[in-house]
């Protein structure tokens, strides 16, 4: 009887902080890394426009300042807003990347975590096409987990957190529907490089 034989995915592969598997939509909305920035942070994020709506062009037209503010009455409350983030992952699993992962996109605000100010100066911000309190799809975290070990290989990425952690108060998201112990099984790194406060773990009931 042969044997199964099973073959591992293909490496990613960067041209300088771009990722080669990504569909490239470049945004405007990014600047320099402070001097000596060490980028060791993960910050996951949830998104959706109009919130709840999945699969339209919105998410990439606010991150590219194309938005049509008039296009749906929820706009208005984010009219003028600039915002990116590196990499956007929608229900499909596609990749998307918005700014080269070494240069500072504007997704964290104001934040703080492992007692350091200013979250986007030192750390890769990931959108996952979703609704905070809302699970995602398989898709997702089979492209997130492959994103995360890429990063790694590039950057010294030594932590993960959502957004709702280095932002507790002011941010909810990417919220309960995402399933940290299955980001933590796939990608296998330490417990010490997540928040103290993701150890759920999802049943068939959820």
């Amino acid at each position: 009887m042969r044997a199964e034989t099973r073959h591992a995915a293909p490496r990613w592969h960067w041209n300088g902080g771009w990722l080669d598997a990504a569909r490239h939509c470049p945004s405007p909305n990014f600047g320099p890394r402070p001097h000596g920035a060490h980028i060791d942070l993960i910050v996951i994020h949830s998104i959706s426009l109009p919130p709840g709506v999945y699969g339209g062009p919105e998410v990439e037209q606010l991150f590219t300042n194309q938005l049509d503010w008039q296009a749906h009455p929820y706009f208005e409350q984010i009219r003028g807003m600039e915002v990116s983030s590196h990499f956007f992952i929608r229900r499909d699993g596609e990749l998307v990347q918005f700014v080269d992962a070494g240069a500072r996109a504007w997704h964290a605000g104001a934040s703080c975590w492992r007692g350091r100010d200013n979250c986007n100066d030192d750390s890769i911000g990931i959108e996952l096409e979703g609704l905070e309190g809302d699970r995602f799809e398989t898709a997702q975290y089979l492209a997130l987990i492959r994103l995360c070990a890429s990063l790694r290989t590039r950057y010294p990425v030594a932590h993960v957190a959502g957004h709702e952690h280095i932002a507790p108060g002011r941010k909810q998201d990417p919220g309960p529907g995402f399933d940290w112990s299955q980001l933590r099984r796939g990608l296998g790194w330490p417990r010490r490089c997540f928040p103290e406060d993701t150890d759920r773990v999802f049943t068939a009931d959820d």
